[in-house]
């Protein structure tokens, strides 16, 4: 596979209230590419988000549930979720402003 660009890697935020209620602990949750590791993750929301600073990034990987249609047994897709932790001195991140 190709190398993975720093605004590949974040896909969408995960927004849920334990989410959300982390916020005030300036901890953002993420869903983020399957294949990306800590370092890129840091290094994507520090280049994406102006002022961010990154403290700490904690990842989890989710297996695809199982789903069926009639006879027929199927996976849904692996999802990556991250939490990200910036430092005290840093800026939120703005796109979570309005929620």
């Amino acid at each position: 596979m190709a190398a993975i660009q720093y605004y590949d890697v974040i896909l969408k935020p995960v927004v849920t209230e334990k989410s959300m209620n982390a916020m005030a602990e300036k901890k953002y949750t993420f869903l983020v590419h399957p294949e990306a590791n800590k370092s890129q993750i840091k290094e994507a929301v520090e280049k994406m988000f102006d002022g961010a600073k990154v403290k700490a990034v904690n990842t989890m990987k989710q297996d695809g549930k199982t789903k069926r249609r009639g006879m027929v047994y199927g996976k849904t897709a692996k999802t990556k979720k991250a939490i990200v932790t910036l430092t005290e001195d840093s800026k939120d991140i703005e796109i979570f402003a309005g929620l």
